[in-house]
Protein backbone atom coordinates (compact mmCIF):
# COMPACT_ATOMS: atom_id res chain seq x y z
CA UNK A 1 0.00 0.00 0.00
CA UNK A 2 2.68 2.65 0.98
CA UNK A 3 4.41 1.32 -2.75
CA UNK A 4 0.77 2.47 -4.19
CA UNK A 5 0.84 5.67 -2.34
CA UNK A 6 4.32 6.62 -3.17
CA UNK A 7 3.65 5.81 -6.70
CA UNK A 8 0.36 7.89 -6.94
CA UNK A 9 2.18 10.74 -5.38
CA UNK A 10 4.75 11.25 -7.74
CA UNK A 11 2.53 11.03 -10.75
CA UNK A 12 0.70 13.82 -9.49
CA UNK A 13 4.34 15.56 -8.97
CA UNK A 14 4.51 15.17 -12.75
CA UNK A 15 1.61 16.50 -13.44
CA UNK A 16 2.29 19.72 -11.74
CA UNK A 17 5.68 20.34 -12.87
CA UNK A 18 3.97 20.43 -16.45
CA UNK A 19 1.47 22.62 -15.55
CA UNK A 20 3.90 25.22 -14.34
CA UNK A 21 6.33 24.37 -17.10
CA UNK A 22 3.49 25.57 -19.71
CA UNK A 23 1.35 27.82 -18.44
CA UNK A 24 1.20 29.72 -21.11
CA UNK A 25 -0.40 27.22 -22.98
CA UNK A 26 -2.97 26.12 -20.39
CA UNK A 27 -4.17 29.57 -20.53
CA UNK A 28 -4.70 29.55 -24.66
CA UNK A 29 -6.61 26.10 -23.96
CA UNK A 30 -8.84 28.26 -21.72
CA UNK A 31 -9.33 30.94 -23.83
CA UNK A 32 -10.01 29.19 -26.66
CA UNK A 33 -12.64 27.08 -24.78
CA UNK A 34 -14.55 30.20 -23.65
CA UNK A 35 -17.78 30.40 -25.90
CA UNK A 36 -17.96 33.81 -27.05
CA UNK A 37 -20.56 36.09 -25.42
CA UNK A 38 -23.61 37.01 -26.73
CA UNK A 39 -25.04 40.36 -25.42
CA UNK A 40 -28.85 40.70 -25.07
CA UNK A 41 -29.60 44.86 -24.51
CA UNK A 42 -32.85 43.57 -24.37
CA UNK A 43 -34.31 44.07 -21.12
CA UNK A 44 -37.03 45.10 -18.98
CA UNK A 45 -35.10 48.61 -17.96
CA UNK A 46 -35.97 50.84 -20.84
CA UNK A 47 -32.46 50.97 -22.11
CA UNK A 48 -32.32 51.92 -25.59
CA UNK A 49 -31.37 49.25 -27.90
CA UNK A 50 -28.56 48.31 -30.34
CA UNK A 51 -28.24 46.25 -33.28
CA UNK A 52 -24.32 46.71 -34.22
CA UNK A 53 -23.68 46.25 -38.06
CA UNK A 54 -20.26 44.68 -38.27
CA UNK A 55 -20.50 45.21 -42.43
CA UNK A 56 -21.53 48.82 -41.91
CA UNK A 57 -20.03 49.78 -38.44
CA UNK A 58 -23.61 51.99 -37.73
CA UNK A 59 -25.66 51.59 -34.56
CA UNK A 60 -29.29 51.04 -35.74
CA UNK A 61 -31.40 52.65 -32.53
CA UNK A 62 -34.67 51.59 -31.96
CA UNK A 63 -36.52 54.13 -30.19
CA UNK A 64 -39.54 53.34 -28.18
CA UNK A 65 -40.81 56.65 -28.35
CA UNK A 66 -41.62 60.10 -30.06
CA UNK A 67 -39.15 62.00 -28.29
CA UNK A 68 -36.60 58.95 -27.63
CA UNK A 69 -36.94 58.65 -23.97
CA UNK A 70 -36.21 55.41 -22.14
CA UNK A 71 -39.52 54.21 -20.64
CA UNK A 72 -39.77 54.28 -16.53
CA UNK A 73 -42.59 52.29 -14.53
CA UNK A 74 -44.33 55.64 -12.66
CA UNK A 75 -46.75 53.20 -11.42
CA UNK A 76 -47.51 54.74 -8.06
CA UNK A 77 -47.57 51.48 -6.07
CA UNK A 78 -44.18 50.75 -6.90
CA UNK A 79 -42.57 52.40 -3.88
CA UNK A 80 -39.68 50.26 -4.10
CA UNK A 81 -38.49 51.25 -7.90
CA UNK A 82 -35.15 52.37 -6.43
CA UNK A 83 -34.37 49.46 -5.29
CA UNK A 84 -33.98 48.18 -8.98
CA UNK A 85 -31.07 47.62 -10.84
CA UNK A 86 -29.36 50.32 -12.85
CA UNK A 87 -29.46 49.53 -16.59
CA UNK A 88 -26.56 47.08 -17.64
CA UNK A 89 -24.75 48.26 -20.08
CA UNK A 90 -23.23 45.09 -22.51
CA UNK A 91 -19.59 45.14 -23.72
CA UNK A 92 -18.91 45.87 -28.02
CA UNK A 93 -15.90 43.68 -28.82
CA UNK A 94 -14.31 44.47 -31.89
CA UNK A 95 -15.06 42.19 -35.27
CA UNK A 96 -13.35 38.91 -35.02
CA UNK A 97 -11.78 39.46 -31.32
CA UNK A 98 -13.50 37.47 -28.44
CA UNK A 99 -14.03 38.96 -24.80
CA UNK A 100 -12.03 35.99 -24.13
CA UNK A 101 -9.01 37.19 -25.79
CA UNK A 102 -9.67 40.58 -25.61
CA UNK A 103 -6.14 42.65 -24.70
CA UNK A 104 -8.06 45.19 -22.54
CA UNK A 105 -7.31 45.29 -18.82
CA UNK A 106 -9.70 43.78 -16.39
CA UNK A 107 -11.60 47.44 -15.46
CA UNK A 108 -12.47 48.34 -18.55
CA UNK A 109 -15.03 45.03 -18.65
CA UNK A 110 -18.83 46.54 -18.81
CA UNK A 111 -20.86 43.64 -16.86
CA UNK A 112 -23.33 41.93 -18.82
CA UNK A 113 -26.74 40.74 -17.86
CA UNK A 114 -26.30 37.65 -15.41
CA UNK A 115 -24.59 40.18 -13.09
CA UNK A 116 -26.19 40.82 -10.13
CA UNK A 117 -24.45 43.64 -8.97
CA UNK A 118 -23.17 45.27 -12.45
CA UNK A 119 -22.53 48.74 -10.42
CA UNK A 120 -21.55 47.27 -7.19
CA UNK A 121 -18.01 48.17 -7.10
CA UNK A 122 -18.48 51.45 -9.09
CA UNK A 123 -17.45 53.28 -6.17
CA UNK A 124 -13.88 51.95 -6.21
CA UNK A 125 -13.27 53.68 -9.61
CA UNK A 126 -13.08 57.39 -9.67
CA UNK A 127 -16.67 59.55 -9.61
CA UNK A 128 -16.90 63.06 -11.10
CA UNK A 129 -13.46 63.20 -13.27
CA UNK A 130 -11.46 62.15 -11.04
CA UNK A 131 -7.52 61.88 -12.43
CA UNK A 132 -4.18 60.60 -11.16
CA UNK A 133 -2.40 63.20 -9.30
CA UNK A 134 -2.25 66.92 -10.39
CA UNK A 135 0.73 67.39 -12.42
CA UNK A 136 2.21 71.27 -12.71
CA UNK A 137 0.38 73.31 -14.77
CA UNK A 138 1.70 73.58 -18.50
CA UNK A 139 1.83 76.76 -19.81
CA UNK A 140 -0.93 79.06 -19.46
CA UNK A 141 -2.90 80.13 -23.10
CA UNK A 142 -5.37 82.70 -23.69
CA UNK A 143 -8.49 81.43 -22.32
CA UNK A 144 -11.31 81.68 -25.53
CA UNK A 145 -14.43 80.20 -25.93
CA UNK A 146 -13.12 76.79 -25.12
CA UNK A 147 -13.94 74.61 -21.53
CA UNK A 148 -10.86 75.82 -18.98
CA UNK A 149 -10.70 71.85 -18.73
CA UNK A 150 -8.95 71.28 -22.03
CA UNK A 151 -5.95 70.85 -20.56
CA UNK A 152 -6.35 68.84 -17.96
CA UNK A 153 -8.16 66.40 -20.23
CA UNK A 154 -4.82 66.33 -22.32
CA UNK A 155 -3.19 65.49 -18.99
CA UNK A 156 -5.62 62.45 -18.57
CA UNK A 157 -5.31 60.65 -21.54
CA UNK A 158 -1.49 61.44 -21.51
CA UNK A 159 -1.14 59.71 -17.90
CA UNK A 160 -4.22 57.10 -18.12
CA UNK A 161 -4.41 53.73 -19.70
CA UNK A 162 -8.27 54.71 -20.40
CA UNK A 163 -9.41 58.50 -21.57
CA UNK A 164 -12.59 59.85 -22.91
CA UNK A 165 -12.41 64.11 -24.25
CA UNK A 166 -15.43 65.72 -25.63
CA UNK A 167 -15.41 68.50 -27.07
CA UNK A 168 -18.46 70.88 -28.10
CA UNK A 169 -17.45 73.50 -30.91
CA UNK A 170 -19.33 74.89 -34.34
CA UNK A 171 -21.70 76.73 -33.03
CA UNK A 172 -24.01 77.31 -35.68
CA UNK A 173 -28.02 78.62 -36.46
CA UNK A 174 -30.35 76.25 -38.29
CA UNK A 175 -33.39 77.50 -40.00
CA UNK A 176 -34.84 81.27 -39.11
CA UNK A 177 -37.35 83.06 -37.06
CA UNK A 178 -38.71 81.71 -33.96
CA UNK A 179 -38.30 78.30 -35.25
CA UNK A 180 -34.82 78.00 -35.54
CA UNK A 181 -32.00 76.57 -33.25
CA UNK A 182 -28.53 76.51 -32.54
CA UNK A 183 -26.46 73.37 -32.96
CA UNK A 184 -23.05 72.43 -31.93
CA UNK A 185 -20.46 69.75 -32.98
CA UNK A 186 -19.80 67.56 -30.55
CA UNK A 187 -16.37 65.77 -31.18
CA UNK A 188 -15.24 62.77 -28.91
CA UNK A 189 -11.91 61.55 -28.40
CA UNK A 190 -12.01 57.85 -26.15
CA UNK A 191 -10.02 54.49 -26.45
CA UNK A 192 -13.22 52.84 -24.23
CA UNK A 193 -14.02 49.33 -25.23
CA UNK A 194 -17.82 50.27 -24.81
CA UNK A 195 -17.93 52.55 -27.32
CA UNK A 196 -18.09 51.42 -31.32
CA UNK A 197 -15.87 54.31 -32.72
CA UNK A 198 -12.64 55.79 -31.69
CA UNK A 199 -13.43 59.50 -32.84
CA UNK A 200 -17.45 59.86 -33.54
CA UNK A 201 -18.46 63.52 -34.43
CA UNK A 202 -22.19 64.27 -34.07
CA UNK A 203 -24.44 67.29 -34.58
CA UNK A 204 -26.51 68.08 -31.53
CA UNK A 205 -28.61 70.92 -30.01
CA UNK A 206 -29.27 72.34 -26.89
CA UNK A 207 -32.56 70.41 -25.83
CA UNK A 208 -30.71 66.77 -26.92
CA UNK A 209 -28.27 68.13 -24.06
CA UNK A 210 -30.99 68.39 -21.90
CA UNK A 211 -32.96 65.22 -22.88
CA UNK A 212 -29.69 63.06 -22.30
CA UNK A 213 -29.86 64.72 -18.45
CA UNK A 214 -33.33 63.95 -18.03
CA UNK A 215 -33.19 60.13 -19.10
CA UNK A 216 -29.77 59.81 -16.96
CA UNK A 217 -31.91 61.45 -13.78
CA UNK A 218 -34.78 59.05 -14.46
CA UNK A 219 -32.43 55.96 -14.17
CA UNK A 220 -29.94 56.76 -11.42
CA UNK A 221 -31.13 59.27 -9.13
CA UNK A 222 -33.38 56.72 -7.15
CA UNK A 223 -30.57 54.99 -6.69
CA UNK A 224 -28.19 57.63 -4.85
CA UNK A 225 -26.26 58.78 -7.84
CA UNK A 226 -25.15 62.02 -8.18
CA UNK A 227 -25.92 63.49 -11.69
CA UNK A 228 -24.04 66.53 -12.94
CA UNK A 229 -26.51 69.45 -13.91
CA UNK A 230 -27.20 70.56 -17.25
CA UNK A 231 -26.81 74.20 -18.16
CA UNK A 232 -29.39 76.76 -18.03
CA UNK A 233 -32.13 77.67 -19.80
CA UNK A 234 -32.67 80.97 -21.22
CA UNK A 235 -35.71 81.99 -22.37
CA UNK A 236 -35.00 85.79 -23.51
CA UNK A 237 -31.17 85.55 -24.70
CA UNK A 238 -32.28 82.22 -26.93
CA UNK A 239 -35.28 84.83 -28.07
CA UNK A 240 -32.60 87.29 -29.42
CA UNK A 241 -30.62 84.73 -30.98
CA UNK A 242 -32.93 83.40 -33.09
CA UNK A 243 -34.41 86.68 -34.25
CA UNK A 244 -31.25 88.24 -34.87
CA UNK A 245 -29.95 88.60 -38.73
CA UNK A 246 -26.17 86.67 -39.45
CA UNK A 247 -24.71 90.13 -39.96
CA UNK A 248 -25.84 90.92 -36.34
CA UNK A 249 -23.20 88.18 -34.95
CA UNK A 250 -22.24 90.37 -32.13
CA UNK A 251 -25.27 90.28 -30.29
CA UNK A 252 -25.74 86.53 -29.94
CA UNK A 253 -21.89 85.61 -30.07
CA UNK A 254 -21.35 86.53 -26.23
CA UNK A 255 -24.43 84.50 -25.04
CA UNK A 256 -23.51 81.64 -27.64
CA UNK A 257 -20.04 81.08 -26.65
CA UNK A 258 -21.12 81.08 -22.99
CA UNK A 259 -23.89 78.28 -23.86
CA UNK A 260 -20.90 76.37 -25.76
CA UNK A 261 -18.70 76.50 -23.07
CA UNK A 262 -21.11 75.45 -20.16
CA UNK A 263 -22.33 72.78 -22.48
CA UNK A 264 -18.20 71.19 -23.03
CA UNK A 265 -17.85 71.02 -19.34
CA UNK A 266 -20.86 68.94 -18.39
CA UNK A 267 -20.85 66.33 -20.90
CA UNK A 268 -17.17 66.18 -19.76
CA UNK A 269 -18.24 65.65 -16.26
CA UNK A 270 -21.29 63.09 -17.26
CA UNK A 271 -18.29 61.63 -19.26
CA UNK A 272 -16.14 61.21 -16.27
CA UNK A 273 -18.92 59.41 -14.07
CA UNK A 274 -18.10 55.60 -14.08
CA UNK A 275 -21.65 54.57 -14.01
CA UNK A 276 -23.02 57.13 -16.43
CA UNK A 277 -20.65 57.27 -19.32
CA UNK A 278 -21.45 53.57 -19.86
CA UNK A 279 -25.22 54.00 -19.97
CA UNK A 280 -26.41 53.31 -23.47
CA UNK A 281 -28.48 56.94 -23.89
CA UNK A 282 -25.20 58.44 -23.08
CA UNK A 283 -23.03 56.70 -25.93
CA UNK A 284 -25.85 57.33 -27.97
CA UNK A 285 -25.90 60.96 -27.59
CA UNK A 286 -22.28 60.72 -28.43
CA UNK A 287 -21.78 57.89 -31.67
CA UNK A 288 -25.36 58.17 -33.23
CA UNK A 289 -24.73 60.07 -36.61
CA UNK A 290 -27.99 61.22 -37.05
CA UNK A 291 -30.80 63.88 -35.53
CA UNK A 292 -31.97 62.62 -32.09
CA UNK A 293 -35.81 63.08 -31.90
CA UNK A 294 -36.86 66.61 -30.64
CA UNK A 295 -37.17 66.91 -26.72
CA UNK A 296 -40.30 68.62 -26.49
CA UNK A 297 -40.30 68.29 -22.89
CA UNK A 298 -37.37 70.02 -21.77
CA UNK A 299 -39.11 73.66 -23.31
CA UNK A 300 -39.03 76.30 -20.30
CA UNK A 301 -42.64 76.09 -20.32
CA UNK A 302 -43.61 72.67 -20.87
CA UNK A 303 -46.12 70.35 -19.58
CA UNK A 304 -43.26 68.31 -18.07
CA UNK A 305 -41.21 71.03 -16.32
CA UNK A 306 -44.76 71.96 -14.49
CA UNK A 307 -44.91 68.75 -13.12
CA UNK A 308 -41.36 68.90 -11.95
CA UNK A 309 -41.95 72.25 -10.35
CA UNK A 310 -45.13 71.19 -8.58
CA UNK A 311 -43.62 67.56 -8.05
CA UNK A 312 -40.68 69.39 -6.03
CA UNK A 313 -43.10 71.61 -4.10
CA UNK A 314 -44.55 67.99 -3.24
CA UNK A 315 -41.36 66.48 -1.95
CA UNK A 316 -40.50 69.79 0.17
CA UNK A 317 -44.36 69.52 1.69
CA UNK A 318 -43.30 65.57 2.13
CA UNK A 319 -40.45 66.50 3.88
CA UNK A 320 -41.57 68.71 6.51
CA UNK A 321 -44.56 66.56 7.40
CA UNK A 322 -42.89 63.32 7.70
CA UNK A 323 -39.43 64.83 9.05
CA UNK A 324 -36.79 61.78 9.12
CA UNK A 325 -35.40 60.53 11.90
CA UNK A 326 -31.32 60.89 11.26
CA UNK A 327 -29.40 58.31 13.20
CA UNK A 328 -26.71 58.17 11.07
CA UNK A 329 -24.10 61.49 12.46
CA UNK A 330 -22.11 61.22 8.92
CA UNK A 331 -25.14 61.80 7.14
CA UNK A 332 -26.26 64.89 9.90
CA UNK A 333 -22.97 66.64 9.15
CA UNK A 334 -23.02 66.09 5.25
CA UNK A 335 -26.11 67.78 5.26
CA UNK A 336 -25.30 70.83 7.36
CA UNK A 337 -22.05 70.89 5.16
CA UNK A 338 -23.97 71.14 2.22
CA UNK A 339 -26.18 73.37 3.20
CA UNK A 340 -23.36 76.23 4.29
CA UNK A 341 -21.18 75.55 0.74
CA UNK A 342 -24.41 75.90 -1.02
CA UNK A 343 -25.01 79.46 1.26
CA UNK A 344 -21.35 80.30 0.72
CA UNK A 345 -20.90 79.76 -2.72
CA UNK A 346 -23.92 81.88 -4.09
CA UNK A 347 -21.84 84.88 -2.23
CA UNK A 348 -18.76 84.25 -4.40
CA UNK A 349 -21.11 84.18 -7.65
CA UNK A 350 -22.50 87.54 -6.68
CA UNK A 351 -19.05 88.97 -6.08
CA UNK A 352 -17.24 87.42 -9.32
CA UNK A 353 -20.47 88.67 -11.36
CA UNK A 354 -19.62 91.94 -9.70
CA UNK A 355 -15.73 91.95 -10.76
CA UNK A 356 -16.74 90.73 -14.30
CA UNK A 357 -18.88 93.48 -14.87
CA UNK A 358 -16.29 95.69 -12.78
CA UNK A 359 -13.15 94.55 -15.45
CA UNK A 360 -15.87 94.69 -18.12
CA UNK A 361 -16.74 97.95 -17.35
CA UNK A 362 -12.93 99.22 -17.46
CA UNK A 363 -11.87 97.46 -20.22
CA UNK A 364 -14.73 99.66 -22.56
CA UNK A 365 -13.31 102.83 -20.39
CA UNK A 366 -9.83 102.41 -21.07
CA UNK A 367 -10.61 101.75 -25.26
CA UNK A 368 -13.10 105.06 -24.70
CA UNK A 369 -9.55 106.74 -23.33
CA UNK A 370 -7.20 105.28 -26.21
CA UNK A 371 -9.56 106.94 -28.51
CA UNK A 372 -9.89 110.14 -27.26
CA UNK A 373 -5.99 111.06 -26.95
CA UNK A 374 -5.66 109.51 -30.63
CA UNK A 375 -8.33 112.49 -31.34
CA UNK A 376 -6.18 114.93 -28.95
CA UNK A 377 -2.74 113.66 -30.32
CA UNK A 378 -3.94 114.51 -33.92
CA UNK A 379 -4.96 118.28 -32.85
CA UNK A 380 -1.81 119.37 -31.33
CA UNK A 381 1.00 121.64 -32.70
CA UNK A 382 3.37 120.65 -30.94
CA UNK A 383 4.86 117.67 -33.01
CA UNK A 384 6.88 115.98 -30.14
CA UNK A 385 4.23 116.25 -27.48
CA UNK A 386 1.85 114.87 -30.25
CA UNK A 387 3.79 112.51 -30.79
CA UNK A 388 4.01 111.47 -27.43
CA UNK A 389 0.22 111.54 -26.85
CA UNK A 390 0.26 109.31 -29.55
CA UNK A 391 2.13 106.48 -28.53
CA UNK A 392 0.03 106.94 -25.05
CA UNK A 393 -3.25 106.37 -26.92
CA UNK A 394 -1.46 102.78 -28.17
CA UNK A 395 -0.55 101.79 -24.62
CA UNK A 396 -4.06 102.37 -23.49
CA UNK A 397 -4.99 100.65 -26.15
CA UNK A 398 -2.79 97.79 -25.32
CA UNK A 399 -4.18 97.93 -21.92
CA UNK A 400 -7.36 97.44 -23.16
CA UNK A 401 -6.77 94.35 -24.71
CA UNK A 402 -5.26 92.94 -21.22
CA UNK A 403 -8.40 94.13 -19.44
CA UNK A 404 -10.64 92.45 -21.78
CA UNK A 405 -8.46 88.76 -21.32
CA UNK A 406 -8.96 89.42 -17.89
CA UNK A 407 -12.60 89.71 -17.88
CA UNK A 408 -12.96 85.86 -19.82
CA UNK A 409 -10.29 85.20 -16.93
CA UNK A 410 -12.52 86.43 -14.50
CA UNK A 411 -15.64 84.79 -15.82
CA UNK A 412 -14.82 81.45 -17.76
CA UNK A 413 -12.62 80.29 -14.73
CA UNK A 414 -13.88 81.70 -11.30
CA UNK A 415 -17.37 82.88 -12.18
CA UNK A 416 -18.20 79.62 -14.29
CA UNK A 417 -16.78 77.46 -11.60
CA UNK A 418 -18.71 78.61 -8.92
CA UNK A 419 -21.87 79.01 -10.89
CA UNK A 420 -21.30 74.94 -11.98
CA UNK A 421 -20.67 74.12 -8.60
CA UNK A 422 -23.86 75.62 -7.46
CA UNK A 423 -25.71 73.31 -9.53
CA UNK A 424 -23.51 70.48 -8.41
CA UNK A 425 -24.41 71.13 -4.99
CA UNK A 426 -27.76 70.91 -6.05
CA UNK A 427 -27.30 67.65 -7.47
CA UNK A 428 -26.08 66.57 -4.33
CA UNK A 429 -29.19 67.79 -2.25
CA UNK A 430 -31.14 65.77 -5.02
CA UNK A 431 -29.71 62.52 -4.16
CA UNK A 432 -29.63 63.04 -0.41
CA UNK A 433 -33.79 63.43 -0.61
CA UNK A 434 -33.62 60.82 -2.37
CA UNK A 435 -32.68 58.69 0.96
CA UNK A 436 -35.13 60.63 2.54
CA UNK A 437 -37.97 58.95 0.22
CA UNK A 438 -36.55 55.96 0.40
CA UNK A 439 -36.62 56.14 4.37
CA UNK A 440 -40.07 57.62 4.55
CA UNK A 441 -41.25 54.38 2.20
CA UNK A 442 -39.69 52.25 4.26
CA UNK A 443 -41.63 53.96 7.46
CA UNK A 444 -45.00 53.50 5.53
CA UNK A 445 -44.65 49.82 4.94
CA UNK A 446 -43.50 49.47 8.54
CA UNK A 447 -46.68 51.41 9.70
CA UNK A 448 -49.01 49.41 7.23
CA UNK A 449 -47.74 46.02 8.89
CA UNK A 450 -48.02 47.28 12.40
CA UNK A 451 -51.97 48.16 11.42
CA UNK A 452 -52.54 44.59 9.58
CA UNK A 453 -51.05 42.59 12.83
CA UNK A 454 -53.73 45.05 14.56
CA UNK A 455 -56.65 43.53 12.69
CA UNK A 456 -55.29 40.10 12.67
CA UNK A 457 -55.56 40.45 16.87
CA UNK A 458 -58.99 41.63 16.24
CA UNK A 459 -60.00 38.99 13.92
CA UNK A 460 -58.80 36.39 16.33
CA UNK A 461 -60.71 37.53 19.01
CA UNK A 462 -63.79 37.87 16.53
CA UNK A 463 -62.95 34.14 15.50
CA UNK A 464 -63.01 35.61 11.90
CA UNK A 465 -61.13 32.79 10.35
CA UNK A 466 -60.97 33.34 7.00
CA UNK A 467 -60.05 37.39 7.99
CA UNK A 468 -57.33 35.84 9.95
CA UNK A 469 -56.11 33.92 7.00
CA UNK A 470 -56.49 36.74 4.83
CA UNK A 471 -54.35 38.93 7.07
CA UNK A 472 -51.72 36.70 7.43
CA UNK A 473 -50.58 36.80 3.74
CA UNK A 474 -51.32 39.89 3.48
CA UNK A 475 -48.61 40.06 6.68
CA UNK A 476 -46.38 37.46 5.14
CA UNK A 477 -46.35 39.85 1.92
CA UNK A 478 -45.63 43.07 4.18
CA UNK A 479 -42.62 41.52 5.93
CA UNK A 480 -41.01 40.80 2.30
CA UNK A 481 -41.98 44.19 1.56
CA UNK A 482 -40.53 46.10 4.47
CA UNK A 483 -37.19 43.81 3.93
CA UNK A 484 -36.51 45.01 0.96
CA UNK A 485 -37.30 48.81 1.90
CA UNK A 486 -34.76 48.50 3.99
CA UNK A 487 -32.58 46.56 2.16
CA UNK A 488 -32.71 49.98 -0.49
CA UNK A 489 -32.38 52.32 2.45
CA UNK A 490 -29.09 50.89 3.29
CA UNK A 491 -28.23 50.75 -0.56
CA UNK A 492 -28.62 53.98 -1.22
CA UNK A 493 -27.16 54.85 1.85
CA UNK A 494 -23.72 53.12 0.74
CA UNK A 495 -23.67 54.39 -2.59
CA UNK A 496 -24.64 58.19 -1.43
CA UNK A 497 -21.61 58.02 0.41
CA UNK A 498 -19.48 56.56 -2.45
CA UNK A 499 -20.79 59.63 -4.52
CA UNK A 500 -20.01 61.78 -1.90
CA UNK A 501 -16.57 61.04 -1.42
CA UNK A 502 -15.61 61.28 -5.57
CA UNK A 503 -17.31 64.69 -5.57
CA UNK A 504 -15.26 66.19 -2.50
CA UNK A 505 -12.09 64.93 -3.61
CA UNK A 506 -13.35 66.22 -7.44
CA UNK A 507 -14.43 69.23 -5.74
CA UNK A 508 -10.86 69.91 -4.21
CA UNK A 509 -8.78 69.23 -7.05
CA UNK A 510 -11.39 71.28 -9.62
CA UNK A 511 -10.91 74.50 -7.24
CA UNK A 512 -6.90 73.90 -7.08
CA UNK A 513 -6.51 73.57 -10.64
CA UNK A 514 -8.82 76.89 -11.63
CA UNK A 515 -7.33 78.67 -8.82
CA UNK A 516 -3.83 77.62 -9.56
CA UNK A 517 -4.36 78.67 -13.79
CA UNK A 518 -6.16 81.83 -13.20
CA UNK A 519 -3.17 83.52 -10.90
CA UNK A 520 -0.54 82.71 -13.59
CA UNK A 521 -3.52 83.54 -15.86
CA UNK A 522 -3.32 87.15 -13.62
CA UNK A 523 0.31 87.04 -13.11
CA UNK A 524 1.13 86.95 -16.70
CA UNK A 525 -1.59 90.22 -17.60
CA UNK A 526 -0.19 92.31 -14.83
CA UNK A 527 3.63 91.28 -16.25
CA UNK A 528 1.89 92.61 -19.44
CA UNK A 529 0.96 96.12 -18.23
CA UNK A 530 4.41 96.33 -16.38
CA UNK A 531 6.09 95.67 -20.17
CA UNK A 532 3.56 98.17 -21.46
CA UNK A 533 4.53 100.90 -19.17
CA UNK A 534 8.10 100.48 -18.78
CA UNK A 535 8.51 100.57 -23.01
CA UNK A 536 6.59 104.14 -23.18
CA UNK A 537 8.23 105.76 -20.27
CA UNK A 538 11.88 106.55 -21.58
CA UNK A 539 9.78 108.45 -24.41
CA UNK A 540 8.15 110.49 -22.62
CA UNK A 541 11.07 111.07 -20.32
CA UNK A 542 13.26 111.86 -23.40
CA UNK A 543 10.79 114.50 -24.69
CA UNK A 544 12.38 118.41 -24.46
CA UNK A 545 9.78 120.83 -23.90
Amino acid sequence: MEDLALEDDGDNAVDNENATANPQESSTELATATPEVKVNMDDDLGVSKFNLDDNLGVSKVNLDDDLGVSEVDSDDDDIFKSSRLEPEPAKAFPIGVSRATSEEPAETDIPLEDDEHPFEDAHLKPGLQLSGPSPTPATIQQQTLTSFHEEEAKREMEGGDEFIEIKVTSPHKVGEGMSSYMAYKVTTNTNLSYFKKSKPEVNRRFSDFLGLRDKLTEKYLQNGRIIPPAPDKSVVSMTKVKMSKEDDSSTQSEFVEKRQAALERYINRTARHPSLRVDPDFREFLELDAELPKANQTAALSGKNVMKLFSKVGDKVSLYTTKMEETDQWFEEKTVMIDNLDLQLRKVLVATESLTDYRKALSGHTYSLSKSLGMLGSAEDNSKLAAVISQLAEVEEKVEKVHEQQTKDDFYLLSELVHDYIGIVGSVKDAFNERVKAWQAWQSVQRELNKRRENKVRAELASKQDRVNQLRQEIAENESQLDMAQENFEKISRIIKNEFEAFNVKKCKDFKDTITNYLENMLKSQESLVTHWERFLPEIQQMEP
